[in-house]
């Protein structure tokens, strides 16, 4: 196991400098995030920021992410030029080293969240969800502002791409996606860059959009559409664990050998579809985090893994969910796990 943690650049509040400074961190999670989607990432950029990462002791095993441009989900005839840009951007990254290349297959938003800073008993704030306040959201200036976000949107560009995807259900992406699949993972194979696909967050339907990457069943039909260890997933316990029928630990065991990166983090919910992030200890949230550990050590997941979305505590501000100090606790609290299982494992 590697431990990673996410990074966002120069415009990050949490420097290189302090992210080293955590016991074990090894890997940055990285990106450009000022590429255009649909742009080819150029080489010399990717070197650039692996010599950042490198000049600071750290490694740079994962890229998170390059967005899939709209035009390859709705299955538009201009989807082969996109198509074709992100074969060259894979190329590069095997240039640079890059193994592993996590990304997301949803319509529009990317990840949801109604609220931001939701304050807890404790004083400290975190990422939540409620179903009912999706209705509520203000779009007349264009998309939210959300953390990590790729496409922005303005108001008639996302009137647009709304009304466009009103045409395509969960199985008409899925083919879409499937096609996707049969362009770039045989690339992916012939540069050694293992694709990572993240789960729909929350894995369910939001504004009518399709979803396709919820659960056991949904996540085996895309790995059977492929079926090349290439073709593999990013095992999110947030976003797959916001859907309690989902058994976690099961999940890991049925796709060993297709899991190429991992985000560990905990969700408290309240009902069915309305849940906040929490600490990462199994006893702070629904998430059996021991139980998940185990499973990915005694199926031989031995990649990436990094503490995903954090609380702001101890007075600090920055990008939400994506602060240093709750991070580096749910790092640390990880890297306990593996050690107590792994050493089991090995008596």
């Amino acid at each position: 196991m590697q431990m990673t943690f996410r990074w966002f650049g120069d415009d990050d509040p949490v420097p290189l400098a302090h992210i080293r400074q955590i016991p074990q961190m090894r890997g940055i999670v990285g990106a450009l995030f000022d590429i255009p989607v649909g742009d080819v990432w150029p080489l010399e950029r990717i070197q650039a920021l692996k010599q950042k990462v490198e000049s600071a002791g750290l490694t740079l095993p994962v890229i998170e992410s390059i967005p899939v441009h709209e035009s390859i989900k709705l299955g538009l005839p201009e989807r082969e030029r996109y198509i074709e840009a992100y074969q060259a951007s894979i190329r590069n990254l095997s240039a640079c080293g890059v193994g592993v290349l996590c990304y997301n297959f949803m319509p529009v938003f990317d990840w949801v969240r109604t609220e931001l800073t939701h304050p807890l008993p404790d004083g400290s704030n975190a990422l939540a969800y409620r179903h009912d306040d999706l209705s509520a959201m203000d779009f007349s200036g264009g998309m939210p502002d959300m953390p990590a976000w790729a496409n922005q949107y303005d108001a008639d560009q996302l009137r647009a791409i709304m009304d466009a995807y009103r045409a395509i259900d969960d199985d008409a992406l899925f083919e879409n996606f499937a096609y996707f699949l049969r362009a770039v993972v045989p690339v992916a194979e012939e540069a050694g860059v293992k694709l990572a696909l993240h789960p729909d967050d929350p894995p369910w339907p939001v504004f009518g959009l399709p979803r396709i990457v919820r659960d056991a069943a949904t996540i085996q039909r895309i790995m059977d559409a492929v079926p090349s260890a290439y073709n593999g997933l990013t095992f999110c316990t947030g976003s797959l664990g916001a859907l309690q029928t989902n058994d976690l630990p099961a999940m890991v065991r049925q796709f060993a050998g297709r899991i190429h990166f991992v985000h560990l983090r905990n969700v408290k919910h309240d009902s069915a579809h309305d849940f906040r992030e929490s600490e990462h200890p199994s006893q702070c949230g629904d998430v059996d985090m021991l139980a998940v550990v185990r499973a990915l050590v005694e199926s031989g997941f031995d990649g990436a893994v990094r503490p995903d979305h954090g609380r702001m505590i101890w007075g600090e501000s920055g990008k939400a969910g994506y602060g240093l100090y709750d991070r580096a606790l749910g790092a640390m609290y990880l890297q306990g796990l593996f050690e107590a299982v792994e050493r089991m494992q090995a008596t």
